[in-house]
């Protein structure tokens, strides 16, 4: 039987105004979290994106490039390298590698799973059971830019792999720290309307109506890997957006 999510309503169109102004990153109000002369660790902003869409902003990998570039007096536009990608409304860690070197090793430690996530999301309803791993087959509609999750394999679904579990309820959210094994086209967003619990603002995958910003409330927290060069462990962990629902999920994070 097909584990199948809400059909909602489509993706906010970014070049419609929002009630609340976008705030993009620039070399100015970049947030780096973590730097050295093999990679950069970027807390992304919800407004950001990765590569070039039909918007026509600026992608974040661009900024990283002039901040380099302006912070190290490098002539030309500064090797940057993109590692993986998160969407357009999600918020949170993204890496940069700063050689080719850094690039390789980093993506070969995403492909085999070295690379360890934590995600935060703020959902409706509450998962059922309240900690779990959940195994799904997920098949991409490129059409509609949006992923259906079941629970048999089939043709063209890919296996994902990811585990939750609930860090608090709240009057009408609840607080999710997400663990993904895999990385697939919306995997979270998926999963979790498969679930019945879509993320806030998520109306691609069943919220009732979409953020102010445009964002959804889904953050990549923290990550966990090796220095792709120096052989050391590396945690970084990234603040989440100033909001209320946020906020509240950091207050129950350090209780």
């Amino acid at each position: 039987m097909e584990n199948s999510q809400p059909s909602g309503k489509g993706t906010r169109d970014w070049r419609q105004a929002p009630k609340e102004p976008i705030i993009m990153s620039t070399v100015e109000n970049l947030r780096v979290l973590y730097e050295d002369n093999h990679l950069i660790i970027i807390n992304k902003r919800n407004s950001d994106i990765i590569q070039s869409d039909i918007s026509g902003d600026p992608t974040l990998c661009d900024t990283v490039k002039n901040y380099v570039r302006q912070k190290y007096n490098k002539p030309g536009l500064a090797f940057i390298g993109t590692v993986h990608r998160l969407d357009r409304p999600v918020s949170g860690i993204v890496i940069y590698a700063r050689t080719t070197k850094a690039l390789n090793r980093l993506s070969n430690m995403f492909k085999y799973r070295e690379v360890q996530k934590t995600y935060w999301a703020v959902v409706k309803g509450t998962p059922d059971p309240e900690e779990g791993t959940i195994i799904n087959y997920l098949w991409k509609d490129q059409k509609l830019n949006k992923t259906f999750a079941y629970k048999d394999a089939g043709n063209d679904r890919k296996e994902s792999e990811l585990s939750y579990k609930v860090a608090g309820i709240g009057e009408n959210y609840t607080f999710v720290e997400v663990y993904p094994k895999t990385g697939r086209h919306h995997q979270i967003r998926a999963t979790l309307a498969s679930l019945n619990c879509p993320i806030k603002g998520d109306i691609k995958y069943g919220a009732k109506r979409t953020n102010d910003n445009a964002s959804i409330h889904l953050h990549a927290r923290k990550i966990e890997f090796m220095h792709p060069v120096k052989k050391t462990p590396i945690t970084v962990v990234a603040p989440p957006p100033e909001d209320a629902l946020w906020n509240e999920f950091l207050r129950i994070s350090f209780e």
